[in-house]
């Protein structure tokens, strides 16, 4: 099991150029490898906004938001939701036997194609993510630290705040700001 603090921002459409610029060349800390493209099957539980549970390479992956950390400003362009989450991760050498045949087909089940660059800023991993679902393009902007430290707030805070003073997109407010299960009710409306 794994505790996360986590932060993340979706906006509709693809990202700008000034994002991409920002975040491929001018947002501080190192790279973490090449952009990485996938494809993970989200299960879309309505009206169930505080567990995530999505089949990603072979391993059938559970979320739990365990605490909303609340609402918080980073730099002049940035508000965001910050919660802290519970992960476990269960691996299948299979790849598909822990789901049901044909589950995938199901509406139960979203399709999410992913391309996904990550950086690494004082132990602060965050991400640009393109997603693409059936044919509905969005973007997502997101920050995590792995912690079991209940002080780690105010690291994570003046971290991601350090980031948002190089980007130079348009800004991302508290009403884009939310997980994976409140995007995928936004997709199904």
């Amino acid at each position: 099991m794994l505790t996360t603090t986590e932060l993340r921002w979706f906006v509709h459409g693809i990202p700008a150029k000034e994002v991409e610029q920002w975040f491929h060349v001018d947002s501080p800390g190192k790279r973490l490898g090449l952009p990485e493209k996938r494809e993970d099957l989200y299960l879309y539980a309505p009206e169930c906004d505080y567990i995530n549970i999505k089949l990603r390479q072979g391993s059938l992956e559970v979320k739990w938001r365990k605490a909303e950390l609340g609402i918080l400003r980073f730099g002049d362009c940035w508000e965001g939701k910050v919660e802290k989450w519970l992960k476990w991760s269960c691996h299948d050498s299979e790849q598909q036997s822990m789901m049901p045949a044909n589950a995938a087909e199901e509406r139960a089940w979203v399709r999410v194609k992913k391309m996904r660059s990550r950086r690494c800023y004082q132990g602060i991993v965050y991400e640009l993510t393109q997603l693409n679902a059936g044919n509905d393009a969005w973007w997502s902007i997101a920050f995590e630290v792995a912690t079991q430290d209940a002080q780690i707030i105010d690291h994570f805070q003046a971290a991601v705040s350090q980031v948002s003073q190089t980007y130079r997109g348009s800004t991302l407010q508290c009403d884009r700001s939310f997980a994976y299960p409140t995007w995928l009710a936004h997709l199904t409306r």
